[in-house]
């Protein structure tokens, strides 16, 4: 039953990189003004990256409060995805200061947590506090792909960030699996052995 707060006060929290077989699972929890004045917030697989980089930082500015958290591939292979996801938004909302009234989760399971919450599938299209929080998750994730190409050359992971491409397929043939793959993951178990 919805609780009768207003939930355009309430914040928003969602995660990227449930799909991926390399890197980590970025939440990020995001409590914005209704007035926030920010133009263009919608689920983040819709914008470019330029347009991503540009709204998570009036995002950042604009937000009563903000927060990020990651899940490494090691602890996504020992928790499992589904785990390592509510986990992350749990301690996404925690984070959060001050403390909003409630939250809007993208999806379909509510993170342990101590405030309000109401779940919705595809929230990150149709609640702007939802969608910042895809925005700025999916900008943090990106980036850090970005820089793990440098460190872990020749899979590509600044252009596929770690998605199970058929690039990204041939360089885990040819390399084998690095240390940020998710080694419980099918693709990558199968290559070292573990299916």
């Amino acid at each position: 039953m919805m609780p009768s707060t207003d939930r355009r006060d309430w914040a928003g929290v969602d995660e990227v990189g449930r799909g991926p077989l390399a890197g980590p699972l970025v939440a990020a929890a995001v409590w914005l003004s209704p007035n926030h004045g920010i133009l263009g917030l919608r689920d983040s697989k819709k914008l470019r990256p330029r347009q991503r980089q540009i709204l998570s930082s009036q995002i950042e500015s604009a937000a009563w409060a903000v927060s990020i958290v990651t899940v490494s591939p090691s602890d996504i292979d020992r928790l499992n995805i589904h785990h390592a996801t509510l986990w992350a938004m749990q301690q996404a909302v925690d984070a959060l200061v001050p403390a909003p009234p409630g939250v809007l989760v993208d999806g379909l399971f509510i993170p342990t947590i101590t405030i309000e919450a109401c779940a919705h599938p595809r929230a990150d299209e149709t609640e702007p506090s939802v969608s910042a929080a895809s925005i700025v998750a999916k900008h943090y994730r990106d980036q850090m792909m970005i820089r793990y190409d440098q460190v872990f050359p020749g899979y590509g992971f600044s252009i596929h960030k770690g998605y199970p491409t058929a690039r990204h397929l041939a360089a885990l043939d040819a390399l084998g699996p690095c240390a940020i793959h998710r080694k419980s993951f099918a693709p990558v178990a199968s290559r070292l052995g573990h299916v």
